[in-house]
């Protein structure tokens, strides 16, 4: 993997355009289950994270995971914010002095988010949210790492789970958030939390895939 600091300013700049990308997408699931705003919010925020880091430099990663999460914590409303936040946020963590970010940090970024979400959230695996998406991600990324499979096979892995995730929550009913209320009428709409960290997970795999081939 080892993304070097201008690779992951690069990457982050095609996740806020796909997050931009998908907007309406997302604020159509979330207007079924939540406040329909998902998307804007997330694209306001990633669009003003990637004003933020152009033309600066940057000592670490640690350093741009902080600017990013900062810039979402400020700008970004509903519940969103403050998780994706405290996730970028908890990974910079861990990239204190490094200016490569290889699989196996990437791991233990997953890691500290999902934590952090847990904490933040007070959720879990099977409460309808981005940790449905998140955590099956995680696991396959230590499983590839765990069994010495190639880099892009452990993402394009990890992707996969993800998106296996996504459509678990079709079928499971909420516990956190707005969707909370609805009972068993949330059963059948799929999780716009899940839905963005999938999107995200994809565009790693995707310019991980593009810069190393």
């Amino acid at each position: 993997m080892g993304l070097t600091l201008k690779e992951v300013l690069y990457t982050f700049e095609k996740i806020e355009k796909k997050i931009t990308y998908y907007k309406q997408f997302l604020n159509e699931l979330d207007a079924i289950i939540g406040d329909g705003d998902h998307g804007t919010n997330l694209s306001k925020g990633f669009k003003v994270a990637k004003e933020k880091v152009k033309d600066k430099e940057f000592k670490d990663w640690g350093d741009i995971f902080r600017t990013v999460g900062m810039a979402i914590l400020s700008n970004v409303g509903g519940a969103s914010g403050p998780l994706y936040g405290t996730a970028f946020m908890k990974a910079s963590m861990i990239g204190k002095e490094k200016v490569e970010i290889n699989i196996e940090d990437f791991r233990d970024i997953l890691k500290v988010s999902i934590d952090g979400i847990k904490m933040r959230g007070k959720s879990e695996k099977g409460d309808k949210t981005m940790l449905d998406a998140l955590i099956p991600a995680y696991e396959e990324i230590n499983y590839g790492i765990e069994n010495k499979l190639s880099v892009l096979n452990t993402l394009k892995n990890s992707v996969e789970a993800a998106r296996n995730g996504v459509e678990y929550t079709k079928f499971i009913v909420a516990s956190k958030g707005r969707a909370l209320y609805l009972g068993d009428k949330s059963i059948g709409h799929q999780d716009p939390g899940a839905t963005s960290s999938l999107i995200i997970l994809e565009v790693i795999f995707d310019t991980v895939n593009e810069l190393r081939n």
